[in-house]
């Protein structure tokens, strides 16, 4: 196989599977166990949060660095801070879940930006999207049976389970690590210079200047808040329900966005044009899917598990979609730091989905909540349609 299925690829998302599968564990594990020692949906909501927050600060810096050092001397140091927040989460309470969850932020935005980086700087054009979408494939692969898993240790109640599993994933995930090796290419350090450092510090009103950007940034802020709204309070939404069960529900989820991105993979376009119509029906999957599991509480669990469906069909479609379109249209002096701010958006709007959801669900109900996000969706819906000459005919920016 070549190209973005070859074996040097195949290991790359390997390691990915590693390490966000303690993560499938840990949004089922923290909101359970947060309930138990009498957190608020608020409090439990800005643990959370707090993961993807620090990434959110941390995704352009790690452009920058990874494109000044190379991404495999990053990735080795940030894989052993991301072992040591993992092992804090098996002897600590609240407080240091609280800091746990910031290490993994750090951890996450460097991992995944040199990951990325290496990914979309070694494939041809026509196989960026397949690269980015395996790379998202492989990060889910872990939702499958990880929430699984972790309602079984919670059942258990026994959470030396919960330490030997966070050991065994921080130990297998940097030796794996250790051993990874990027292309030629993309190896060597970059050498900075003034225009990328102007470039470093002045990106951020780039989010609002340039229209590409601008237009990604705020289709994926609130779809990503639907997502972390799903996640975080799931959870806890489930146990409100008379057939309804955390697990089956995320491993749902999980698993249709590992299906639907290997069988769409193909489907996702990577011309460097906007396609209205696409995007668009992707966010009304996402309104739709927001609103079955809202309307789950009365409708039953046929509501509640095709909401699952539908959302992972979301989930599966926007993000390379958006991600592939940004490689063509940014300039190549400055794409790795401002594809660093659209992730961090992305990160943002997780966050935002247990920061400001979880207040709301406290004031009126997770339904109402739920019914919000996908107010929110419709909107991103109308959002998402623009004719402009420099959407529609642009090919590549990247001279």
């Amino acid at each position: 196989m070549r190209g973005a299925l070859s074996w040097h690829f195949l290991r790359l998302y390997l390691l990915v599977l590693l390490f966000f599968s303690a993560n499938s564990i840990l949004n089922v594990i923290i909101p359970l166990r947060g309930e138990s020692l009498g957190a608020s949906n608020t409090t439990i909501g800005i643990i959370m949060g707090a993961y993807l927050f620090t990434t959110m600060f941390f995704r352009p810096w790690a452009g920058h660095m990874i494109q000044k050092h190379g991404p495999i001397k990053v990735l080795r140091i940030i894989l052993i801070i991301n072992g040591f927040a993992l092992i804090l989460y098996t002897f600590t309470g609240l407080e240091g879940y609280l800091f746990a969850r910031m290490l993994q932020g750090v951890s996450t935005a460097f991992f995944s930006m040199a990951l990325q980086i290496g990914i979309i700087d070694a494939l041809p054009e026509e196989d960026r999207s397949q690269g980015i979408s395996l790379y998202s494939l492989f990060s889910y692969v872990p939702g499958i049976m990880g929430p699984l898993l972790a309602l079984g240790i919670w059942q258990a109640g026994d959470m030396n389970y919960f330490t030997v599993v966070m050991i065994a994933i921080a130990i297998s995930t940097g030796l794996f690590g250790y051993c990874a090796k990027m292309d030629k290419n993309t190896d060597p350090p970059v050498p900075s210079h003034p225009e990328q450092r102007v470039n470093m510090f002045t990106s951020f009103s780039q989010l609002v200047k340039n229209p590409f950007l601008f237009k990604c940034s705020v289709l994926m802020l609130i779809s990503s808040i639907v997502f972390g709204a799903i996640t975080f309070f799931i959870p806890l939404y489930a146990m409100q329900l008379k057939s309804g069960n955390a697990g089956i529900y995320l491993m749902l989820q999980a698993g249709t966005v590992v299906f639907a991105r290997f069988a769409l993979r193909k489907k996702i376009p990577s011309d460097g044009k906007w396609h209205s119509s696409f995007i668009m029906g992707i966010m009304l999957v996402l309104a739709i899917s927001a609103q079955c599991v809202s309307y789950s509480i009365t409708g039953g669990p046929i509501f509640f598990y095709l909401g699952a469906i539908l959302m992972g069909v979301a989930q599966a479609l926007i993000y390379p979609t958006l991600t592939t379109y940004l490689t063509f249209v940014l300039q190549k002096v400055n794409r790795n730091v401002l594809l660093g701010l659209f992730i961090a958006m992305a990160d943002l709007g997780v966050s935002l989905g247990g920061v400001i959801m979880g207040p709301l669900a406290d004031l009126f109900s997770y339904s109402s909540m739920y019914m919000i996000c996908a107010i929110l969706a419709v909107a991103m819906v109308i959002f998402s349609y623009d004719r402009r000459k420099i959407f529609v005919e642009v090919a590549t920016r990247e001279s």
